[in-house]
Parts: structure tokens; C-alpha cells; sequence
């Protein structure tokens, strides 16, 4: 797994001599953060790793003890089971002029090939117009042949480019490069058909398409097979109304990520793709702190933003 780690600690994250690096990871990932340690204390840096306490979904709070830590540290990666990024703990992390890199259910494939070789730089213009789009539009609708036809207020809203490189404090995920941002609150409207992955909780790729419709900026009923039974089960057993807010637009953007495979940060970089997120948008520039954050997404889609298309049937201009 070395030449990922060092694509990892020396591009992605830019770990310089000295720094305090922090590792969260747990049991399930320990060889993954064994190998950015020894990479870490190779580029000169200071590597720790942490274990939290066992959580029971994604984006819960790891406790104050790691809390404390990412606060302490120049750079963090995430290689956790349960993804911890959209947290207070993370937020607060980047607050203070941390570097941050979500490893989500990372694998040791993950380490060894697909997504995560592929030229991050070279990615980056397209990522950073398609965030600057998304910060300059309106109204942005998106469509695919499965029935979605979806669309949210951008006014007020700031475009994210999340090229997996973080030269300045901040945030990325690896290797998922995408544009995002966080619909203007409360006005998504219409429907969004999952016909890709779901790549949380254990669902994975979609074995029937899920659909989620969608008022006044929450998601009102999911429906399909039993995929979506899980997911409107579990979602109602947070007991918590925000669980269901729309929090996230994203467009995938990794040419390396070309097939679903239920590993959560190659889906949500396969190229040409859109996902939305539902739940906490805190991290992405809204202000909702949920009990959750997942993310779904869908093959072949159309989108504009205002008058102009930006991807049409899952191309970019000018691919399309």
C-alpha cells in the first residue's frame, strides 16, 4: 500500500517536515493507518494514531477526547469505518487550521489501485469552474432517464471544489473529486431517482432505482424496494426531523472511479455523476447539524445551471 499512502501524505494532503499529523481510524482499518504513519514519519512529520469510541452510524460525533486532537493537529485522515466528516468535531478541526482528509471505508484496494491514481491536478480547473458556476448560478435543475427531475435555489449559496488536494486549511474527501455545494435552505423541489449507489449504512449499489421526493427542501417519502424499506426505517429511528433536510448538490468528477462498487468515496467520484446529500450540511456551507449525512447517487444526469448545461447524460463539455 505505499505508493498510495505517499500519493495520500505528499499530494493530496501536502504533509510538510514537522507537522502533527492525527490518524482516526479503527480495528477494520489499522493497516491502512499504519501505512500513512510510516509515510507521515518518513516525510518528517509527527504521526499519531487515534481510536474512538465505537459509533452506531455515520456522522456521529467521535467523542471529545478525538475531538481534541483533530483540533491539535496540522492534517487529519479520516480511514474510518463510519465516515465522520460531516461533524462538529471535523468543522471544528478545519476552525482552527487543520487539513482534513475523509477516508471513509476506505479498503486496501482503495490503497492499491482505481480512484486514487489518477492526476488530481489535472482535474482541478474543472472542479474549481464548476464550484465558481455554482456560486454564481440561481437555479440549478438536474434530470436523468430514471424520473428525476429535481431542482433547488443556488442564491447565497458558495460552490465547494473538493479535488482531493488540500494546499490550505480545509477539507477534501479521496479519491471522490467533485464540485458541491449546499442548496440554498428550504427550496429543493421535485424528485431524485437513485438509480447508482447509495454508499452508507450497508446499502451499496442500488439493486432497483430508490426514489426520493422532495418539498420545500426535505425529503418527504422514499420509495423502491427493499433498499429503501432499510433506509426510510432507519432514518425514522433517529427521531430527528433534519435527517430528512437536503443538504448537498454534488457532481463526481474522478476519471480513474468508472463502476459502482459500494465503497463510498470511489461512488461519489464516478465521473459524470450527481449525488445529493441528505442530512447534516454544516461542513458544506449550509448550517443544519443532523444526526446523519448520506449521500445517493445517480447515472446519466443533466444539469443546468440558469440557461447553461453543464453535463449532459453524464458528459462534460466538451465531451458531450
Amino acid at each position: 500500500m505505499r505508493d498510495g499512502a505517499e500519493i495520500l501524505v505528499r499530494t493530496c494532503a501536502s504533509v510538510q517536515p514537522s507537522e502533527d499529523v492525527v490518524i482516526v481510524t479503527d480495528p477494520e482499518r489499522m493497516a491502512i493507518a499504519r501505512a500513512l504513519a510510516d509515510t507521515v514519519r518518513d516525510s518528517g512529520a509527527v504521526a499519531s494514531i487515534v481510536l474512538p469510541p465505537e459509533r452506531s452510524i455515520d456522522n456521529e460525533e467521535p467523542g471529545p477526547a478525538v475531538a481534541a486532537a483533530l483540533a491539535a493537529a496540522d492534517v487529519a485522515f479520516l480511514p474510518v469505518s463510519l465516515a465522520m466528516a460531516h461533524t462538529r468535531a471535523v468543522r471544528e478541526a478545519i476552525g482552527a487550521g487543520a487539513r482534513v482528509l475523509s477516508m471513509t471505508a476506505f479498503t486496501e484496494r482503495m490503497m492499491r489501485e482505481g480512484g486514487l491514481f489518477t492526476d488530481f491536478r489535472a482535474r482541478q480547473p474543472l472542479c474549481q469552474a464548476l464550484a465558481a458556476r455554482l456560486t454564481a448560478g440561481e437555479r440549478l435543475r438536474v434530470t436523468n432517464p430514471a424520473g428525476t427531475d429535481l431542482t433547488m435555489s443556488l442564491r447565497g449559496v458558495t460552490g465547494n471544489s473538493h479535488a482531493c488536494l488540500l494546499d490550505d486549511p480545509g477539507f477534501s474527501a479521496v479519491p471522490n473529486i467533485e464540485a458541491n455545494c449546499a442548496p440554498a435552505q428550504g427550496t429543493a423541489e421535485g424528485v431524485f431517482v437513485c438509480d447508482g449507489s447509495i454508499p452508507y449504512y450497508g446499502v451499496g449499489p442500488t439493486l432497483e432505482p430508490v426514489t426520493f421526493r422532495i418539498a420545500e427542501g426535505f425529503v418527504t417519502d422514499i420509495e423502491g424496494g427493499d433498499q429503501a424499506t432499510f433506509l426510510a426505517d432507519l432514518l425514522a429511528r433517529q427521531h430527528d426531523p433534519w435527517v430528512y433536510n437536503l443538504a448537498q448538490f454534488a457532481l463526481g468528477l474522478n476519471p480513474a472511479c468508472t463502476e459502482f462498487t459500494g465503497e463510498m468515496l470511489n461512488d461519489e467520484g464516478v465521473n459524470g455523476t450527481v449525488h445529493i446529500g441528505i442530512g447534516t450540511s454544516a461542513n458544506l456551507g449550509g448550517n443544519v447539524s443532523a444526526k446523519t449525512h448520506f449521500d445517493a447517487v445517480n447515472r446519466a444526469p443533466t444539469v443546468w445551471i440558469d440557461e447553461e448545461v453543464v453535463l449532459t447524460a453524464g458528459k462534460f463539455p466538451p465531451e458531450a
